[in-house]
């Protein structure tokens, strides 16, 4: 096997993120990366920190893939307060399905010290905040309502990953169903501060 020429960490951080999607986030070792990139694993050192760098560099690629797919499917519309957001939740399902290790890697709290991945979580907590402006929700009820919509978004992920829902229903349709009951929810949330 000859070494692979031309490895930088753009290039590093794709094929972990590959072999993430390939084989689950668990089996992203030093070891496995190496042999997945024909190289040694003391070449990663040349790139990256070791694992825990690894991990928050695939996590900053992680995030930045995702919100580019959640803006991208954005459409604000002044007709309606809820078509944005149901396409938003639409795209994050779909990149949660089509790149799961990449979005394993996105979960993890962002590191205090790493100010790229504060910047892409902050971005995307801006995002989703902005598309919930519309319901005139104070900072509070703001952060619950943020916090809300990831957990349901992340949640039918986890579940339709474990294969939990086994009943012959259309699953895009249910989750469609749950952002609109979420949504037709949040006056209520405002409602409870008034």
């Amino acid at each position: 096997m000859s070494p692979r020429i031309g490895l930088d960490l753009p290039t590093l951080v794709r094929a972990t993120a590959q072999l993430a999607d390939e084989k689950g986030l668990r089996e992203v070792t030093l070891a496995t990366v190496a042999k997945y990139l024909n190289i040694r694993s003391p070449s990663l050192y040349n790139h990256v920190d070791g694992l825990p760098g690894l991990r928050n560099e695939l996590a900053i690629y992680g995030l930045e893939q995702l919100y580019s797919q959640l803006e991208a499917a954005v459409t604000i519309s002044a007709d309606s307060a809820k078509e944005p957001i149901l396409a938003m939740a639409e795209a994050y399902v779909h990149f949660a399905r089509t790149r799961p290790g990449l979005y394993e890697a996105t979960l993890q709290a962002p590191d205090s010290q790493n100010e790229r991945l504060i910047r892409w979580s902050n971005d995307t907590i801006t995002l989703v905040a902005r598309l919930l402006a519309p319901y005139e929700l104070d900072e509070l009820n703001l952060i619950h309502a943020v916090r809300g919509l990831r957990s349901l978004m992340h949640g039918f992920v986890a579940i339709e990953h474990a294969g939990g829902f086994g009943l012959p229903v259309n699953l895009n349709e249910s989750f469609a169903s749950v952002i609109e009951v979420y949504l037709a929810g949040l006056p209520r949330l405002k409602q409870q501060n008034e």
